[in-house]
């Protein structure tokens, strides 16, 4: 019998409950019924650079996305970020993949990982960004974006 184990009570003679019995919140020992339709998955960070780049995402769309998603940064011996400063402002390089960061700073590169909300919060003032910057898709976003994206944040999660 589904949801109880095949073991007796001694005192009634009767199934005993198994830990999985009451599972579900539709009571009864049932398990929810599955959705009728599941619910889509949201776009990898990979799939939002691309679809952002090629205008087929808006910008709110992609910083949405990129907020809640992994992104993967290149580290030295000390904490923090590894910033590259041979562009006209310094910017951080980050990856959508851990593939991309290979690709980029070898297969023994070291490297941490966090969200792009995360990366919003610690990123120093002054700074840009650069995702995927040896990727077909290479997206720059130079202090003043970052600013931008860090005022949307902040109006969109306080109004």
């Amino acid at each position: 019998m589904y949801g109880y184990e095949q073991s007796v009570n001694p005192g009634s003679g009767g199934p005993v409950p198994g830990p999985d019995a009451m599972a579900g919140s539709m009571g009864g020992g049932y398990p929810d019924p599955a959705p009728a339709y599941p619910e889509p998955s949201p776009p990898s960070l990979a799939d939002a650079v691309r679809a952002f780049t090629t205008g087929s995402m808006s910008a709110e769309d992609f910083q949405a996305v990129f907020a809640t998603s992994k992104v993967y940064c290149p580290r030295g011996e000390n904490p923090g970020f590894l910033a590259l400063h041979d562009t006209q402002q310094p910017v951080i390089p980050m990856f959508s993949s851990l593939k991309e960061l290979r690709r980029y700073a070898g297969k023994e590169s070291k490297y941490f990982v966090i969200t792009g909300a995360e990366v919003l919060d610690l990123l120093p003032t002054g700074y840009g960004f650069v995702i995927d910057i040896d990727g077909q898709h290479r997206m720059v976003f130079d202090a003043k974006a970052v600013e931008q994206m860090v005022e949307f944040t902040m109006r969109r999660m306080y109004g």
